[in-house]
């Protein structure tokens, strides 16, 4: 059974960015907004900044206090928006309650949106053109194609449909020619339905839940699920009992990782799986958006 190992493919990716940032007449740029203190959020953009310095990439953090309105982090973007020397707007969520997320996310500019969700990118993606991708699902696509997992004709599950991954993952393995089925929490027979795949997206956000009897024998399993275990029974049940006892918590995804081992011929682990990826495509994407700015104003 093969593990698909994200940082390699990262690192591939990172690599290919490179000479392109080089090529540029200035550094591509990449503002980041963090709204508050979460600290899952504030681990995620240590992680943004981190790789946008290993590159050679223009980062910003930007700060507002927790207790922002709407229209004052609209005047933000706004001021992004208008700022020749940024490429890319990243938005961390999720925002604080009284803040309009969607409002803030249409608010950035389309051809500033590294993260792809803004409604005219995604347009672009149901229609096949170029674009800002959803960073995760790219990611898993270009995993995909590093390990030469067939997708072309192939059965694809994916559970889940959020705008962030679901979806997105559903239309991007549409383009490489494979059968989507998307299935939910109100999918009848889930079960049954994962079984018939030949490739297994889990991204639904619930530790462990999918077991060995919703795997097909030999087929890729994909897992985007992260979350964070802190008791030690359950642990136990994970198969990761001594990590738990020198870590005090272990991680794990949606896919239960002692039963996946046993039915899969390929599958991504928890963590060095998926989520290396999602920051190497919000790199690419920047670069990308560098590229059409420079290339706009030659």
């Amino acid at each position: 059974m093969q593990i698909l190992d994200g940082n390699a493919v990262r690192a591939e990716i990172l690599a290919r960015l490179k000479p392109r940032i080089q090529n540029l007449r200035r550094p591509p740029g990449l503002a980041v907004i963090l709204v508050g203190h979460d600290p899952a959020s504030e681990i995620y953009v240590r992680g943004k900044i981190k790789a946008c310095a290993e590159l050679g990439i223009f980062s910003e953090k930007i700060t507002p206090p927790e207790s922002i309105s709407t229209d004052e982090l609209l005047a933000v973007v706004n001021k992004l928006n208008h700022r020749p020397d940024i490429d890319g707007i990243l938005v961390q969520m999720p925002l604080p309650r009284q803040i309009d997320s969607r409002r803030i996310l249409e608010s950035v500019a389309p051809d500033k949106d590294a993260d792809g969700f803004h409604p005219i990118n995604v347009g672009h993606l149901v229609a096949g053109r170029p674009a800002p991708r959803a960073c995760t699902p790219a990611g898993v696509i270009e995993m995909l194609k590093h390990y030469r997992v067939p997708m072309d004709g192939r059965r694809a599950v994916v559970v889940g449909r959020s705008d962030i991954v679901g979806k997105p993952m559903a239309m991007m393995l549409l383009h490489e020619n494979a059968t989507v089925t998307i299935c939910h929490s109100r999918t009848w027979n889930l079960e049954e339905e994962c079984h018939r795949a030949d490739l297994l997206i889990a991204a639904l956000g619930r530790p462990g839940f999918i077991t060995g009897d919703f795997i097909a024998p030999g087929a890729t399993v994909v897992d985007v699920g992260q979350s964070r275990i802190q008791d030690r029974e359950a642990a136990e049940r994970f198969g990761k009992l001594a990590e738990f006892d020198r870590k005090g918590f272990i991680l794990v995804g949606d896919v239960h990782p002692v039963e996946v081992a046993q039915r899969a011929s390929a599958y991504t682990p928890v963590p060095g799986g998926v989520g290396p990826l999602t920051i190497a495509m919000l790199m690419s994407n920047t670069v990308d958006l560098a590229e059409n700015h420079q290339a706009c104003s030659a």
